[in-house]
């Protein structure tokens, strides 16, 4: 159970982190309409997403570690 876990904490990582670049990546393309306000604001609304995105799995990378320290120390 606990390399199951360990698997799990893992991907959630690497989770968190591929949705931090693909923000920081939607950042760097951010247009100069965009900043002003003048175009629609489809980028910011992206960057949105993949930040809750990143907490979610930083959340949930944190309740596994939880899971996996209490299963560690019981057993």
């Amino acid at each position: 159970m606990q390399t199951f876990l360990l698997v799990l904490i893992i991907l959630a990582a690497i989770a968190a982190l591929v949705a931090l670049v693909r923000g920081i990546v939607i950042f760097l393309k951010t247009s100069e309409k965009d900043l002003l306000g003048t175009g629609p604001n489809l980028s910011g609304q992206r960057q949105n997403r993949m930040m809750w995105r990143r907490i979610q799995f930083q959340a949930l990378a944190i309740i596994l570690v939880i899971l996996f320290l209490l299963l560690a120390r019981s057993g």
